[in-house]
């Protein structure tokens, strides 16, 4: 993360206390800029699309347009905005939807104030937010969705392939560089490559669409919470 430029956020949340909330513990973190708030669907679409803001913070249950449908909506239309699903709900079903919707992470509301803080700032250095209970979870409901299904080559290379391996280990791409001999540039460039291919803007995406093409197995995937890339 680029200690120099603040993390713009953007809260969209109907609960104006828990939404004040949020908002008094983010402000008061030096290299976080709270730049909007949204009290309900259209709402947190139309903010996020004209303050383009680093992360949406994004209840799931927001009235007249649900959370799961506005993060739709906002990686459609702004696909640079990273939305960070926050919901009470932590069944495999939600967790699925939020993630095939674009989120680029999925937290509980019941997350401690400090524990939240270091989410995002862990987010912001990785590119994913998904703990490793509720990704059990997704994996679960990605293995059920691809059962029967023939595996799909797509046109991804094998080095690619195998960077999306790697990566769905949990590695950072410190860690991917060192086990495939090459330069932290030449893994991002990989990684950009990938995503482009698979049609995906984030390292979560991309190793959930990689699982459901049948490109990697989804029985060893895990991810770390200590990204240094």
């Amino acid at each position: 993360m680029n200690k120099k430029k603040k993390v713009r956020v953007l809260i969209a949340d109907d609960q104006t206390l828990f939404r004040e909330g949020i908002k008094d513990v983010l402000s008061g973190e030096k290299w976080i800029e709270v730049v909007g708030e949204a009290a309900d669907g259209p709402e947190a679409v139309a903010q996020a699309k004209k303050l383009k803001p680093d992360v949406v913070l994004m209840d799931i249950k927001l009235p007249k347009l649900d959370g799961i449908s506005a993060t739709r909506q906002i990686r459609a239309a702004a696909p640079e905005v990273n939305v960070l699903m926050l919901s009470s709900f932590e069944d495999e079903a939600h967790v699925l939807d939020a993630i095939q919707a674009g989120a680029n992470g999925y937290l509980s509301k019941m997350l401690p104030a400090a524990e939240l803080v270091n989410s995002i700032k862990t987010f912001t250095a990785e590119g994913l937010m998904i703990p490793q209970q509720l990704m059990g979870k997704l994996l679960h409901g990605l293995r059920r969705m691809g059962d029967g299904s023939a595996p799909s080559q797509a046109t991804l290379t094998k080095t690619e392939i195998k960077v999306m391996d790697l990566l769905g280990k949990g590695m950072s791409n410190k860690e991917l560089a060192k086990e495939l001999g090459c330069s932290v540039k030449t893994i991002k460039n990989h990684l950009n490559s990938s995503f482009h291919k698979l049609g995906v803007s984030s390292r979560t995406e991309a190793v959930v669409k990689a699982i459901e093409k049948g490109l990697i197995s989804s029985e060893t995937t895990k991810f770390s919470d200590d990204e240094d890339n």
